[in-house]
């Protein structure tokens, strides 16, 4: 079992656009059946934690939720779930939802969905095994960093899915 941190992002580092938009993400080429694309990559995933902002952004750009596993959803506040889904609004420390995610995840492994700043909390509690980069052909300018954190990486694969530059490494820890 490992966590990952699995993610888009523009070529100059943000994962979000200042409003907390992904609309620039969609627009982009990507063959859903190639290297490193989201249906492979969701398959393992047995339990999901996202920060509220990426949560608040696809409640309120998808007409369904698109997740089957169980998701942990940082906040410290409360906001609405979704009928028949399994969402856990959290504040708890990372390690303590990492234990039940682990649990739930039932020896698939987990995903940070969203949230640089969540996927660097998971790091320094020492629980992030990998981070899975699929580099768009965009600049953003300004946004929500791809990981506000200082991390040492080692580079365990490359490919490029059609516009998309993909890299997965694994956290080197101290």
């Amino acid at each position: 079992m490992a966590t990952h941190y699995y993610t888009a992002s523009s070529l100059d580092g943000f994962i979000a656009t200042t409003e907390h938009s992904l609309d620039w993400l969609l627009k982009q080429d990507i063959d859903l059946e190639g290297p490193m694309a989201y249906p492979g990559f969701i398959e393992g995933i047995g339990a999901l934690a996202m920060g509220a902002s990426t949560y608040e952004w696809l409640r309120r750009n998808e007409d369904e939720w698109g997740y089957t596993k169980p998701t942990w959803v940082f906040t410290h506040r409360e906001l609405p779930i979704p009928s028949g889904a399994h969402v856990t609004l959290t504040a708890d420390p990372i390690a303590d939802v990492h234990s039940a995610m682990t649990a739930a995840a039932g020896g698939e492994d987990l995903w940070v969905v969203g949230g640089g700043d969540l996927a660097g909390q998971f790091a320094e509690a020492g629980l992030l095994d990998e981070v899975w980069v699929q580099y768009a052909p965009v600049t953003l300018g300004a946004g929500a960093p791809l990981l506000p954190r200082g991390l040492e990486l080692e580079l365990l694969e490359v490919a490029r899915n059609r516009n998309f530059m993909c890299g997965r490494y694994r956290v080197i820890r101290e």
